[in-house]
């Protein structure tokens, strides 16, 4: 998943591989807790300079909002408020889809 991070952020360099890595485990750490479960991991060993990327994610919808997430966060973007409104909008559309959370089906009927 680094790989398609430095490529979406337009980094070749590999100095910048700890904090990518970092932000694209926050992404998805900011989805878990808005109830999000990624169909896969955002993991990454960070040693030094060292970054070994151990993710399973390959889900295109949860992969770009992860990489958002990390586009947002990444220096100073000029176009910050366009990618926290699409940030947003992807969590928000991804806490809305049964297929990206468990919070069971709702058959109907109210708990007494």
């Amino acid at each position: 998943m680094l790989k398609e991070a430095k490529l979406a952020l337009r980094v070749t360099a590999d100095e910048y591989d700890p904090e990518i890595a970092s932000l694209l485990m926050a992404g998805a750490n900011d989805l878990t807790i808005a109830g999000v479960v990624l169909p896969g991991t955002v993991t990454f060993s960070i040693d030094g300079d060292t970054v070994t990327d151990e993710s399973t994610l390959t889900d295109p919808l949860a992969m770009r909002a992860v990489l958002t997430y990390a586009a947002m966060r990444f220096g100073s973007p000029k176009n910050y408020d366009q990618l926290r409104e699409a940030y947003e909008v992807q969590k928000v559309q991804l806490m809305h889809a049964s297929a990206y959370t468990d919070y069971g089906e709702d058959d109907g009927h109210a708990e007494s």
